[in-house]
């Protein structure tokens, strides 16, 4: 990886892109995975859940037609260990963009998360 740092990401997705763009204006270089066609493993996600400090729940798009799809109900009555194989078997239904460093992992986009990761110079 670049500088150890990867993001998964979408394509098509507005907030990866804007994501992409205030880390190449920081000359934060990364490496990009496309979410879609290379999920996190559930491995990778067991592992990036624990580093990101928040539950597997935050980890899900809820306004993707994967979501959707699953409906509410089901989610809401499904374990964490069934989130996971979810979330590794659809990469849709990982909320985006995903940056993992070597020692934390941010899920979404805050440009003031990132800032905190990757502070300006001076």
């Amino acid at each position: 990886m670049s500088d150890d740092v990867l993001v998964l990401a979408y394509s098509g997705c507005d907030t990866c892109k804007k994501a992409r763009k205030w880390l190449e204006a920081r000359g934060v270089s990364f490496e990009t995975r496309p979410i879609v066609d290379q999920p996190p493993t559930v491995a990778e996600l067991r592992r990036w859940i624990a580093l990101s400090g928040v539950s597997v729940r935050k980890w899900l798009n809820t306004s993707g037609q994967s979501y959707r799809a699953l409906g509410k109900a089901k989610v809401d009555a499904a374990s964490d260990a069934e989130l996971v194989e979810w979330l590794a078997g659809d990469g849709k239904l990982v909320k985006r963009p995903v940056l993992v460093t070597r020692e934390s992992v941010t899920v979404g986009f805050r440009p003031e998360s990132y800032e905190a990761l990757f502070p300006a110079p001076g």
